[in-house]
């Protein structure tokens, strides 16, 4: 019995179906919900730490040279931008007066 064109692909997209079933229904909520999980907890720890998301657009160069410096000092980038603003601001505050 000859399949027609038609047919063949329908038989093919089953098998890939069926390969997707078989190798994501194992693992469906294993690998993924744990990182969905570390993610809730690292938010969960900035919310209890005071830290609020804060996006700004800077210069390409200008986060390079802050990338590099955090690297230098061994020290994460929102900590080192946190302290910059800080002085930043702490030094217009005291030149206002």
């Amino acid at each position: 019995m000859t399949n027609k064109k038609t047919e063949l692909d329908k038989r093919a997209g089953l098998k890939i179906v069926g390969a997707l079933r078989q190798g994501i229904g194992a693992d469906r909520y294993g690998r993924d919900s744990a990182l969905a999980n570390e993610r809730r907890a690292r938010r969960e720890r900035d919310r209890a730490a005071g830290l609020v998301p804060f996006a700004v657009k800077l210069p390409q160069s200008t986060v390079q040279e802050l990338q590099a410096r955090a690297q230098r000092e061994a020290r994460e980038l929102g900590e080192l931008v946190d302290e910059l603003l800080r002085s930043a601001l702490a030094s217009q505050a005291s030149d206002a007066k």
